[in-house]
C-alpha cells in the first residue's frame, strides 16, 4: 500500500500540495513559538561586568506569601545584607567575597543624560576592568570606562557631571578603565551614599580556590542564608540584567499560549485539508473496495500518503521556522516584552515540538479521514461520491459538543469571575473552543446558515446564480469543508483584534477617569530629585503637586486579597488634601495622613479583606521588604484595575532607582504655570515638562506597545488561517473540473460557469463570515462586560469591514483563479477525468 501511495502522489498533486503547504506553515509557526519558549525558559544572559566571579550571590527575586502555592516575582532589585558576606567567607573553598553596589548614574553630555550605571570601585575586580590611566577614585572622583570617556572627550583630571540621586553633580575624573561601556566607578563612601543601600549590597561576587566544587558551594551558600540565590555559569548575567528575569515569565506565557493555539489551529487546518482531499476521492476508494481491498489496506494507504507528504513538509518548514522565531524575538525585544540582552535559542526541543506537532496533526487527520472511507460499503461509496450527504458520527458529535461546552464554560468564567486584564486569559481560549466546536459540527452549521442566506440571494439572482444556490444547498455537507476555514479566519481575527482594542479602551478610561493633573514633570534619566517637589509646591499658581511612583507588592495579611500571583499594583503619591492631584475618588478617610507606613485601599479590596480606616495590613514591597501599613482611606476604582496607594517616599525607597519618575501638578483656576515649569526644567538636566494630554498619550503608548505584540502573534495565526482558506478553496475548485466539463458539454459557456462559481463563492464567504462573527461575539460580549462598563466591544468598525472584505477576496480569488485555468481544458477532456 505504501508503493500505491507513492504512485498516487504523481496523479493527485493538487490535493497533496495543499496538505504540504499547510504542514510547512504550521511547522514554521509552532517551531517559532517553541524557540521563544526555550529562550524564555533559559533566559541566558552572558555575564560581563561580574564575569570574574565564579559565583554571584543576589537576593531572591520572588516572594511566597503565606498560604500561596506560587511565588510572586519581585519587580525591584532585592538587596543582599552585608552580614551575608561574612557568612560566606567562612565556607570552605572561598578565598574572598566582594560586595557590589549598582545604582543609576547617568552621565550628562551637555544637558542630555547618557544611560550609565554607577558602582563601587572595589567591584571592578569582579569584571574585565583595568586602569588604562589614572588612579582609583577617592571622594568626589570617578573612574570612567574608556567608551564613555571617549564620547565625552574626558581625560584624567577633567570634570564631568552626573545625575546623582537625580541632581546634577560634578566629579573629577581620577582614571579611565578598559571594560564594558556604560559603567562608572565611585569611591566606597560616595557609592554607599548615592546607592542608598544601608548595610546592603546589590550583589556579592564570590572568589574561590582552584578545584572548588561550585555546585556544592552554591548549595552551602544558600543553606547558610535562605534569603539569597547563588548563581554560576551563564546564570550570573541575570544579576547584571534583572530585567531579563522579569521578562522571562512574560515571554514564556506569550510563547506558550500562542504556541498552543498555533498547534491546535495547525491540527485543525491540516485535518480539514486532508478530509477534503479524502472526500473528493470517495469514488476512488469505492473502486478499491470493489476490487477486494480491505478497510485496513485503505487506511494504511491514506496514512502512508500523509506521512510521505508531511515528513518532507516538516523539513522544509524548519527553515522559515528558524527565521520566523528570530524575527519574532527581535520584535518582542524591541517593544520591551523580552530583554534584548537575552540570547535567542532554538534548540532540538522546539524542532522536535514543531516537527512532532506537524506529523501528529497529519497522522491524526489521516486516520480520521481514512476511517470512514475505509469502512464504507463499495456501493454506498459510489453513490455518495457523486453527492455527499452523510456527515454524522457519534465521535464527531461528542467532540463537537465537548468543545462547545468548553467554550460556554470559559465564557461563564470570563463574565462571572474574571475582570480587567485577567479576562483575556479565559476569553482567548474560549474563541478557539467555539471555533473548533462549530467546525466539528460544520455540516449542520453550514446547512442552517445556508438555509437562511440562500433566499435573499435567490431573489436577486438569475439562472446561473440560482443554479449555484441549488448546487450549494444540495452539497451543503461537502461545502462545509470550504466554509469552515473562512469561519476560523474571521472568528480568530475578529475576536482577538477586538479583544485588544476593548482592553486598551478600558485601560485608558480607567487611567484617565480620575486623573486630576494639569501638568507633569517627568524624568528622562533615572528619577527626579526629591527637592524638586518642594520647589514645585511653592510656585505661584500651583494648587497641589505630588510625587508619583509605581511598583508592585504582595499583601501577606490578610491572605484573601483579590490579587493573583503577579502581585498588587502600587501607586506612590504625596500626602494631600481633597484638592490634590491623587488619581482617586475617596469614599472614606483622607489622604492628608498618607505618610510613613500607611495605605489607601480600593473599596473592593477593602471589602474583600474586611479592612476599614484605622485597621492595618501586612505587605511585602517590590524589593522584598516587609512592612505593616495602617489604612487611612478607601476609594472607588474600576473593577480589575485596582491598585493600592502608598506614600511616594515609602514606595520610592523600595524601588531599584530609589526615586520618583514623575511629579503630578494641579494648577489654580485660571493660572498658567507653563513658563515657570519650563524654566525649572531647563535648570535641571534630565527633566521635561508635559501637559495632561502628553501624560495620557504616554500611557496609551505603553498600552499600544503591549497590544502590538498580540497583534503580531495573532496576525501570524490569521495569516495561517488565510493560507488554509486559499488551500481549501483552490483544492475544492480544481477537484470539480469533471463537473465543469459536463456543464459545458450540456451547453453552458465559460462565463456562465464562472458566474455560477462567483455566486457559490459569495454564499461560502457569507456563511463563513456569519459563523465566524457568531463565534467571535460569543467570546467578545462577555469579555467586554468583564473589562469595561459596556457589554459591547470597543474598536473602530473599519477593522471588521477589512476582515470580511479580506475573507470575501480570498474566497473569490481562490475559487475563480483556478476555475479560470481549469476551464481552458476542453470539455470532453475535463469530463473524462476521474479525479
Amino acid at each position: 500500500m505504501i508503493r500505491l501511495a507513492l504512485r498516487t502522489l504523481r496523479y493527485r498533486k493538487g490535493g497533496f500540495i495543499a496538505t504540504f503547504v499547510a504542514v510547512v506553515f504550521g511547522t514554521a509557526i509552532v517551531l517559532a513559538c517553541g524557540g521563544l519558549m526555550e529562550t524564555g525558559i533559559r533566559s541566558n544572559v552572558p555575564p560581563e561586568r561580574l564575569a570574574g566571579a565564579p559565583i554571584v550571590v543576589s537576593g531572591k527575586q520572588s516572594h511566597l506569601r503565606p498560604g500561596a502555592e506560587d511565588a510572586t516575582p519581585l519587580v525591584e532589585q532585592v538587596g543582599v545584607p552585608a552580614t551575608v558576606a561574612d557568612k560566606i567567607r567562612g565556607l570552605d573553598g572561598v578565598t574572598d567575597v566582594i560586595g557590589d553596589l549598582t545604582f543609576p548614574a547617568p552621565v550628562l553630555r551637555g544637558s542630555v543624560p547618557m544611560s550609565a550605571e554607577g558602582h563601587n570601585w572595589e567591584s571592578a575586580r569582579l569584571g574585565p576592568f583595568t586602569l588604562q590611566s589614572g588612579t582609583a577614585p577617592r571622594a568626589d572622583e570617578v573612574v570612567l570606562d574608556a567608551t564613555t570617556a571617549g564620547q565625552l572627550g574626558a581625560r584624567v583630571g577633567s570634570k564631568v557631571q552626573l545625575l546623582a540621586q537625580g541632581k546634577p553633580t560634578s566629579f573629577r575624573v581620577a582614571g579611565i578603565a578598559a571594560g564594558p561601556a556604560g559603567n562608572t566607578f565611585f569611591s566606597a563612601a560616595d557609592a554607599t551614599r548615592i546607592a542608598e543601600r544601608p548595610e546592603q549590597y546589590s550583589a556579592l561576587g564570590v572568589l574561590v580556590a582552584s578545584g572548588t566544587d561550585l555546585k556544592a558551594l552554591r548549595k552551602s551558600i544558600e543553606k547558610a542564608d535562605g534569603s539569597v540565590s547563588a548563581l554560576s555559569g551563564i546564570d550570573r548575567g541575570l544579576v547584571e540584567h534583572p530585567d531579563a528575569a522579569q521578562a522571562k515569565v512574560t515571554l514564556i506565557s506569550v510563547a506558550g499560549s500562542f504556541g498552543g493555539i498555533a498547534a491546535m489551529t495547525m491540527m485543525f487546518v491540516v485535518a480539514s485539508t486532508l478530509a477534503l482531499s479524502a472526500q473528493h476521492r470517495q469514488r476512488e476508494f469505492a473502486l478499491l473496495r470493489g476490487i477486494g481491498t480491505t478497510p485496513g489496506q485503505v487506511r494504511r494507504m491514506i496514512l502512508g500518503e500523509a506521512m510521505v507528504v508531511s515528513l518532507p513538509a516538516v523539513l522544509v518548514g524548519c527553515v522559515p521556522g528558524v527565521l520566523l522565531g528570530r524575527f519574532l524575538f527581535d520584535r518582542l525585544a524591541a517593544n520591551g516584552v523580552a530583554s534584548p540582552d537575552v540570547t535567542f535559542y532554538q534548540g532540538l526541543i522546539p524542532f522536535a515540538a514543531g516537527a512532532g506537532a506537524a506529523v501528529l496533526a497529519a497522522v491524526g487527520a489521516a486516520l480520521i479521514a481514512g476511517r470512514r472511507s475505509a469502512k464504507i460499503r463499495p456501493v454506498e461509496a459510489l453513490v455518495e461520491a457523486s453527492l455527499q450527504r452523510k456527515w454524522f458520527s457519534w465521535v464527531r458529535l461528542l467532540f463537537g459538543l465537548l468543545f462547545l461546552a468548553g467554550g460556554l464554560a470559559l465564557v461563564i468564567v470570563t463574565g462571572a469571575v474574571m475582570s480587567g486584564p485577567l479576562a483575556g486569559a479565559t476569553a482567548g481560549p474560549a474563541v478557539l473552543c467555539w471555533a473548533i466546536g462549530v467546525a466539528l459540527l460544520g455540516p449542520v452549521a453550514t446547512k442552517a446558515v445556508l438555509a437562511v442566506l440562500r433566499w435573499p440571494l435567490y431573489a436577486v439572482s438569475r439562472v446561473n446564480g440560482r443554479l449555484a444556490i441549488l448546487n450549494v444547498t444540495a452539497r451543503s455537507v461537502a461545502m462545509s469543508a470550504a466554509v469552515m476555514p473562512v469561519m476560523l479566519a474571521v472568528g480568530i481575527a475578529t475576536a482577538n483584534i477586538y479583544m485588544q482594542t476593548t482592553q486598551m479602551d478600558a485601560a485608558s478610561k480607567a487611567f484617565t477617569k480620575d486623573l486630576r493633573a494639569d501638568a507633569v514633570l517627568a524624568s528622562t534619566g533615572a528619577g527626579l530629585s526629591p527637592s524638586l517637589l518642594t520647589e514645585v509646591q511653592g510656585m505661584p499658581g500651583v494648587a497641589s503637586a505630588s510625587a508619583y511612583v509605581t511598583s508592585v507588592g504582595v499583601i501577606d495579611e490578610p491572605r484573601n486579597a483579590p490579587f493573583d500571583e503577579d502581585g498588587a499594583p502600587l501607586q506612590g503619591i504625596s500626602a494631600q488634601g481633597s484638592d490634590g492631584t491623587a488619581p482617586v475618588r475617596l469614599t472614606s478617610g483622607s489622604l492628608a495622613g498618607l505618610t510613613g507606613s500607611t495605605v489607601a485601599l480600593p473599596d473592593r479590596v477593602a471589602s474583600k479583606i474586611d479592612r476599614r480606616v484605622g485597621t492595618s495590613i501586612k505587605m511585602t514591597l517590590g524589593d522584598g521588604a516587609s512592612v505593616d501599613l495602617r489604612v487611612v482611606a478607601t476609594f472607588a476604582a474600576e473593577r480589575g484595575y485596582e491598585s493600592l496607594v502608598l506614600p511616594a517616599e515609602l514606595v520610592a525607597a523600595h524601588t531599584t532607582d530609589k526615586l520618583a519618575k514623575q511629579i503630578l501638578i494641579r494648577t489654580e483656576p485660571g493660572a498658567d504655570v507653563n513658563a515657570s515649569l519650563a524654566k525649572l526644567a531647563a535648570a535641571n538636566p534630565g527633566v521635561q515638562v508635559a501637559d495632561r494630554d502628553a501624560l495620557i498619550d504616554g500611557n496609551n503608548q505603553d498600552l499600544q506597545t503591549q497590544a502590538w505584540v498580540n497583534y503580531l502573534l495573532v496576525g501570524m495565526l490569521i495569516a495561517y488561517t488565510a493560507v488554509s482558506v486559499v488551500n481549501t478553496m483552490v483544492s475544492a475548485t480544481v477537484r470539480r473540473r469533471r463537473e465543469f466539463g459536463l456543464q459545458r458539454l450540456t451547453g453552458s459557456t465559460r462565463g456562465q460557469v464562472l458566474r455560477m462559481l462567483t455566486t457559490e463563492g459569495v454564499l461560502v464567504a457569507f456563511a463563513g463570515i456569519t459563523l465566524g462573527t457568531l463565534v467571535a461575539l460569543a467570546s467578545l460580549l462577555p469579555f467586554a462586560a468583564a473589562v469595561s462598563s459596556s457589554a459591547f466591544p470597543s474598536g473602530p468598525i473599519w477593522i471588521y469591514l477589512v476582515i470580511i472584505a479580506t475573507a470575501f477576496f480570498l474566497t473569490l480569488f481562490s475559487t475563480l483563479l483556478p476555475a479560470t485555468t481549469t476551464l481552458r481544458t476542453r470539455p470532453a477532456e475535463a469530463a473524462a477525468r476521474t479525479d
